[in-house]
């Protein structure tokens, strides 16, 4: 197969789907606007003719939450316009979010015109909707962890997903024959919003109260009512506790190395010159 580009390559989910292509032994252009040999900036569409030469795939996992004018929708118009002018790409295969039909979050809603951009293009797309990730939750934690008490929206349950499960789905799915709307894919487990931000600051020796706090708007409601949420789809494994058990101990180990260094003797990061 020809090569194969991946946006936003650099990023959470990008890199672990470039480290998968490579791996399947497949040859991998990775499009980033830091990137020294081929930097590209999918928001003004700069550098994006050279780096689509010859592509045949195109794994979409750019993202920016940037309003109007910087948005997903913006990105993905100059990424279109430049695979039809390259000729020679027969799949864009685009990660996009359960519920962004439904929810009326303004991210969400840019999420959902870069689907239909996408379909509306005339070349050959892959869709894949997925849950929120792990990573989203811990974020979100750690974030509201900094205050003596952690406020976390009220009556919201979500079903987060291992980063990892998604990025072997899109490397499965980037091939040359499209697949339209693929079946979503969610985390394995719903659970409260609350109850997995307790689970996280436990696996990582956090004490914190949390305190559900309620929202208002019209995006809150839709959250609160599940249009978030895909239970039929619960086709992943890796649960949030295993998630944060990892983090912890990950934290764990590097507290025992600055503990270590400290400790180094003459010269080492504890001694006095």
């Amino acid at each position: 197969m020809g090569t194969i580009v991946v946006t936003g390559g650099t990023g959470t989910l990008g890199s672990l789907v470039a480290e998968r292509l490579r791996a399947a032994g497949h040859e991998v252009r990775v499009l980033s606007r830091h990137a020294p040999d081929r930097p590209v900036d999918l928001q003004d569409g700069a550098g994006l003719d050279a780096a689509l030469a010859g592509a045949e795939v195109i794994v979409h996992c750019a993202s920016n939450t940037g309003g109007a004018g910087k948005g997903d929708d913006v990105a993905a118009g100059h990424l279109i316009e430049a695979a039809r002018r390259a000729g020679t790409v027969g799949n864009i295969v685009y990660i996009s979010i359960v519920g962004v039909d439904v929810v009326p979050l303004g991210y969400y809603k840019r999420k959902l015109r870069v689907e239909r951009l996408l379909e509306a293009s005339g070349l050959g797309v892959t869709i894949l909707r997925t849950t929120q990730f792990h990573d989203l939750v811990a974020m979100v934690t750690d974030t509201v962890a900094k205050l003596p008490v952690a406020p976390i929206p009220k009556g919201v349950r979500v079903q987060p997903i291992a980063v990892g499960e998604v990025a072997d789905r899109m490397a499965e799915l980037a091939v040359p024959t499209p697949s339209g709307r693929v079946p979503d894919m969610g985390g394995p487990q719903i659970r409260s919003l609350p109850d997995l931000a307790r689970v996280y600051l436990r696996a990582t020796g956090r004490n914190r109260r949390i305190l559900p706090v309620p929202l208002a708007g019209r995006a809150y409601a839709a959250f609160r009512r599940g249009g978030h949420l895909t239970p039929s789809h619960a086709v992943g494994h890796e649960t949030f506790e295993q998630f944060a058990a990892g983090r912890g101990a990950r934290g764990a180990r590097g507290a025992r190395g600055a503990r270590g260094a400290v400790g180094a003797g003459p010269g080492g990061a504890g001694s006095k010159a």
